[in-house]
């Protein structure tokens, strides 16, 4: 698993990306500099520069707290704060460590999203 981190300010977040064709593109377009938008109460969104592969991904999904996924109608990044709906063209890209409540904020949260340094040992 690939390693991200989501950073706002002084917050940040890390996250473990799945290997799948969907999460190559989007590891492949990082870093990102995004505006998450508050969606349902339920999620943060933002709109990816261009759209993810589909390829060998379910149809659908039933998200949970900490997801991250790509939901292909729309083009956007998603990530889940609370628990979310079966959503057909929802992909599963990866997993928040920690508490994903905290991205339940008022308005909108600037971000950027980057690969975490592979770190080398001896």
């Amino acid at each position: 698993m690939t390693e991200i981190e989501i950073v706002a300010g002084e917050r940040r977040w890390e996250a473990h990306i799945h290997d799948t064709p969907a999460t190559r593109d989007f590891l492949a377009q990082l870093p990102l500099e995004l505006t998450l938008k508050d969606f349902g109460g339920t999620e943060k969104i933002a709109d990816l520069p261009r759209a993810l592969t589909r390829k060998g991904a379910p149809e659908a999904i039933t998200p949970r707290a900490g997801d991250i996924a790509f939901y292909a109608p729309w083009g956007n990044l998603a990530i889940f704060y609370r628990d979310g709906h079966q959503s057909p063209g929802l992909i599963a890209l990866g997993r928040i460590e920690g508490e994903p409540a905290s991205f339940a904020s008022e308005g909108p949260m600037k971000v950027t999203v980057r690969r975490v340094a592979a770190s080398s040992s001896d």
